[in-house]
């Protein structure tokens, strides 16, 4: 009899995971299986607790149910806590939900299968919600030189960079400010926000980008993001989020079953299938 794990959304017909997991799970002859399922927007609690009634053992929540899932946790990793959100959540054997949040472990593990070093680096990270809270605690403990959080309202950005202040072990300059006081050179620049899939761009300076550096968007698509192309012709070099969603999902398969995946094959795949639809 397979194990039984989901992602909850909503709306949630678009999402890879179940495609990825399935994938994981052949690898090593799991016994499991991954579904899709749309949650209430009003009853996200009721949902896990008919998964879990069902049989299920753990899910991926993706929006807008990251905040509920965080608070229907009996149990928290720090880094979640910190994160104020959850995307893994995994049912223990007392019965008790135990949640974690595996974006930002997904974001380093992409940027150094890219060969992106961190380490003495000055990374500029645009937006301050919940997506850029959930990666910044794996940023800093990569030791870059300086981390500016850059967002249209410069006081979120300063707050977002006080919560997370005691972690940089005086080793970052961790800071915020407005995107009209970002300076020039930065050698990663990480957007996220979703303004690019809708066209939009934050007002950034043409001279961001150190030579060299890499522009990173956490969204990803068939074609590059107006980010990812407005970053190119500036001389940077562009690279797009699928490889972290891979990795996240990574993360949360081996806290389920205690093996890690293969990922370089899955990557493939949903490249493959994204030029496919390109």
């Amino acid at each position: 009899m397979s194990d039984r794990y989901c992602v909850f959304g909503h709306p949630i017909g678009h999402s890879k995971s179940p495609q990825i997991h399935t994938a994981f799970a052949a690898q090593s002859s799991e016994p499991m299986e991954y579904t899709a399922i749309e949650a209430p927007k009003d009853d996200f609690a009721g949902a896990w607790r008919d998964f879990v009634a069902a049989g299920g053992r753990g899910a991926n929540v993706t929006v807008p149910f990251k905040e509920d899932a965080y608070r229907l946790c009996d149990v928290l990793s720090p880094r979640a806590r910190r994160a104020g959100a959850v995307n893994t959540l995994v049912l223990g054997k007392d019965g008790r939900t135990f949640g974690d949040t595996t974006d930002g472990i997904g974001l380093v593990r992409d940027l150094k299968h890219h060969g992106i070093t961190l380490a003495g680096a000055r990374v500029l990270v645009l937006g301050a919600g919940g997506a850029v809270r959930g990666v910044i605690e794996p940023l800093l403990a990569e030791g870059p030189a300086e981390v500016l959080i850059a967002n249209r309202t410069a006081e979120k950005a300063s707050g977002l960079a006080e919560d997370f202040a005691a972690l940089t072990a005086g080793h970052t300059r961790l800071h915020g400010s407005g995107f009209d006081a970002v300076p020039s050179h930065f050698d990663v620049v990480i957007n996220g926000t979703s303004a690019s899939l809708g066209g939009d761009l934050p007002p950034l300076p043409d001279d961001v980008f150190a030579p060299g550096a890499t522009a990173y968007d956490m969204m990803y698509g068939a074609t590059p993001t107006v980010f990812l192309g407005w970053a190119a012709e500036r001389g940077a070099r562009p690279v797009d989020g699928l490889g972290m969603l891979v990795e996240q999902a990574a993360e949360s398969f081996t806290q389920w079953r205690n093996r890690r995946p293969d990922t370089a094959p899955v990557r493939e795949m949903l490249r493959q299938a994204l030029e496919a639809n390109a």
